[in-house]
C-alpha cells in the first residue's frame, strides 16, 4: 500500500538514485549495504514497481523508477528545507560553525570573510578543520564539517555551491632551469609537449579537469602520467624536471626551486562556499550572506610577470559573478 510508504525508504531510494552503486549509497548515508537492498524491495513491493534494473555489473533506474525521481526529490527538498527552517527559528545563528579549508584554500580573503561573519554574529563560534586535499568532498558527506571553502568548479547533486570569497589566477608551476621558466606567459598548448600529475582517483574528475584541462584548445592531450598523492609530492616532481603543475597563484607554501609563470588562457578560478543541501541551516546562510555583501570580485587578466607575490591574494576588480547556484547535474565519476 502506498500509504505505508516510509520517508526512509524514499531517501534511500533518491541516494541510490544519485549514486546508482548500493555499495557507495551505503557509505554515504551511513548504513548498510543490505540496509539499502532491503529498503529498495520493500518500496518497489508497497508500490508494486520495480524501480532499479540490477545486473552483476551496473544499476540504472526504470523508467517508474525515473519517474517516481522526478515527483519525489522536489517534495523532499520541499520537506527539508521546511524542517530547516522550524529548527532555525528554535536555535537561531548560534553555536559552533565549522568550516573545512585545504593547504591551498585559506588566506586573506577567508579570514576577511571570517571576521566580518563573527563581528554580526558573535554568538556563532567559527572553527577551522584542515581536510584531505585529495577528497575534498568527504568530510562534509560525513558532517565532519558545515562548510568547506574550495574551488567553484565541477558538479556534484548533493552540494551547493554558494557565493565565491576570491579568485586566483591561473599559473604553471615549473623548475627554475625549465625551458618555460623563462617565459612571461604560457598557453594551454605550450602543455602538450609536457607531463603533468595523474590525481588520486579519489579526487573529483570533474575539478581535475578545471585544475588541469585533459586536452588543449586545439585537441591535443595534456598527458597526465605521473601518480602523485599530495601536493608536496607534485611540487618534488616539479622541481627535478619530471612534471609541470597547472595550479593557482597565491601560495603560500612554494619551494624556492620552482617558478609560477602566467597561464594567459585560463580564466581565474573562483574559491568559495560549499556545503551539503540537506544540511542547509541559519548559520551557513548567515555566512553565505556575509561573503555576498563583501562583494568580491574577479581580478582583471594578470599581466604576465606580473604576479602577486606567494601569498598574496590576487587584487579584485571586474564584473561581478552569479552569488550561487545549485549543483544538479549528475554525481560527478572519479577517475
Amino acid at each position: 500500500m502506498t500509504k505505508d510508504v516510509e520517508l526512509r525508504q524514499l531517501r534511500i531510494f533518491l541516494a541510490l538514485a544519485d549514486e546508482l552503486h548500493f555499495g557507495r549509497t551505503a557509505e554515504r548515508l551511513g548504513i548498510s549495504q543490505p540496509g539499502v537492498s532491503e529498503a529498495v524491495r520493500v518500496l518497489e513491493a508497497r508500490l508494486g514497481a520495480r524501480l532499479f534494473e540490477r545486473t552483476s555489473r551496473r544499476v540504472r533506474l526504470t523508467p517508474i523508477g525515473d519517474e517516481l525521481r522526478r515527483q519525489v526529490a522536489p517534495a523532499c527538498q520541499a520537506l527539508d528545507t521546511a524542517l530547516a527552517g522550524t529548527r532555525d527559528l528554535a536555535v537561531g545563528v548560534a553555536g559552533p560553525l565549522r568550516i573545512g579549508i585545504t593547504p591551498v584554500t585559506g588566506g586573506p580573503a577567508l579570514d576577511h570573510l571570517v571576521g566580518a561573519f563573527q563581528a554580526e554574529w558573535p554568538g556563532c563560534a567559527v572553527s577551522f578543520h584542515e581536510i584531505a586535499m585529495y577528497d575534498p568532498y568527504a568530510a562534509l558527506r560525513r558532517c565532519e564539517i558545515d562548510v568547506l571553502v574550495n574551488w567553484l568548479a565541477g558538479s556534484e547533486p548533493d552540494l551547493t555551491a554558494g557565493p565565491a570569497i576570491t579568485w586566483r589566477n591561473r599559473v604553471l608551476a615549473v623548475a627554475r632551469d625549465h625551458r618555460l621558466a623563462t617565459r612571461a606567459s604560457v598557453v594551454l598548448e605550450d602543455l602538450s609537449d609536457e607531463h603533468v600529475a595523474a590525481l588520486p582517483p579519489s579526487f573529483p574528475a570533474a575539478l581535475a579537469d578545471a585544475i588541469i584541462p585533459p586536452r588543449t584548445p586545439s585537441g591535443r592531450p595534456i598527458r597526465r602520467t605521473q601518480p602523485a598523492s599530495s601536493l608536496h609530492e607534485i611540487f618534488a616532481l616539479v622541481a627535478r624536471g619530471e612534471l609541470v603543475h597547472p595550479t593557482m597563484s597565491g601560495l603560500t607554501f612554494l619551494r624556492a626551486d620552482l617558478v609560477l609563470v602566467p597561464i594567459e588562457d585560463l580564466p581565474p578560478m573562483p574559491l568559495g562556499l560549499i556545503w551539503r543541501t540537506a544540511c542547509e541551516n541559519a548559520k551557513i546562510r548567515a555566512l553565505a550572506q556575509t561573503a555576498r555583501s563583501i562583494r568580491p570580485n574577479p581580478p582583471r587578466k594578470q599581466r604576465p610577470g606580473n604576479l602577486p607575490p606567494a601569498g598574496q591574494e590576487p587584487s579584485s576588480q571586474g564584473p561581478k559573478r552569479p552569488a550561487r547556484r545549485r549543483w544538479q547535474s549528475a554525481r560527478t565519476s572519479e577517475a
